[in-house]
């Protein structure tokens, strides 16, 4: 079996037992597949703890999660140095913390204090952790999916725009429709029903090393410079918005860095792999540019007052910068 097809049997399984959410479960795999991290937001219940616990079930790799509070210390998430005394000797060890695993659950990321934030961003960017002058290598297969409830503001830390930078995409999660609503009620229902549980069958887990040759099959996705000038040029319309709209200009205070264009270039490789095409279409950067870009851009005072969302700015954005 090829890595695309392990790979979408991943992503069927886990569309199997979370009802109405296929669009974060695309984004959850296309951050695997692109080597990169996610920051999730949505109202509580809406299945993104479950996410990325299913993918942990049918993937072969390790799960942590990490609750995230007002009390938490820097190395509740790295681990630290613990002397161990035997035989009259005593030596420091390092116990390793819960970012050493292969996927990470942060939930409600922005309810701790800037040094934990910081932390654990420092783990995602350079894929390392420094306790006590040693360096520690974190798994080769990484991700982090971190949580963030938008209706609680009381008792948190909200993430700076600079860190947020850090994350491939910021995905919006909403409710399922109306017609998914008893479809989960009577998956629930079927699951607690159910007399023998048995999750993770290790004879028919989705191997890591697919991941891995699916990401080399990625970097061979060709793009034409149309597609790439065109790419380029969303992520520059949000530095240079007045070439466009008046409007536009009035909206966006700060535009997309560099890493807007890599992830754009990245996620809509992913997207086309995944669509068994081996070039990417002008429509594979529209389709991820919103999670890509939506954190990337800040809003002017003014936009703000208006009520203007991030959204509408990259839909105007999609509207005037011309395919190439």
């Amino acid at each position: 079996m090829s890595a695309r097809d392990e790979v979408l049997k991943l992503q069927d399984r886990i569309g199997k037992t979370i009802i109405g959410q296929q669009t974060m479960i695309e984004r959850l795999v296309l951050g695997l597949l692109a080597n990169g991290n996610l920051l999730v937001e949505g109202l509580p219940g809406l299945a993104k703890t479950r996410a990325i616990k299913k993918l942990s079930t049918f993937l072969d790799a390790g799960l942590s999660r990490i609750q995230f509070t007002p009390d938490l210390l820097p190395s509740d998430i790295t681990g630290s140095e613990i002397y161990y005394t035997a035989e009259g000797k005593g030596e420091f060890r390092f116990q390793p913390g819960p970012v050493f695993s292969n996927l990470v659950l942060a939930d409600e990321i922005n309810r701790a204090p800037a040094k934990v934030q910081a932390a654990l961003l420092e783990a995602m960017e350079e894929r390392q952790v420094t306790v006590a002058g040693k360096t520690h290598k974190l798994p080769e297969l990484f991700l982090v999916m971190a949580t963030q409830n938008p209706i609680e503001q009381e008792g948190t830390y909200p993430l700076p725009e600079a860190q947020l930078d850090r994350f491939l995409m910021h995905v919006y999660v909403n409710y399922p429709e109306e017609r998914s609503e008893r479809e989960i009620m009577l998956l629930v229902r079927g699951e607690e029903e159910s007399v023998s549980t048995s999750p993770k069958a290790a004879t028919d887990l989705i191997s890591q090393q697919s991941i891995f040759e699916a990401r080399k099959e990625i970097h061979a996705i060709q793009m034409a410079p149309a597609v790439e000038q065109y790419l380029v040029s969303l992520v520059q319309a949000t530095r240079s918005p007045e070439r466009y709209d008046k409007q536009l200009r009035g909206w966006i205070q700060i535009g997309a860095s560099p890493r807007g264009t890599i992830g754009l270039d990245k996620c809509s490789r992913a997207r086309a792999w995944l669509r068994g095409r081996d070039f990417v279409r002008p429509d594979d950067v529209q389709a991820i540019v919103h999670d890509v870009l939506r954190h990337r851009i800040l809003l002017s005072y003014d936009a703000q007052a208006e009520g203007t969302k991030v959204d509408k700015v990259i839909d105007r954005l999609v509207e005037l910068v011309a395919v190439a």
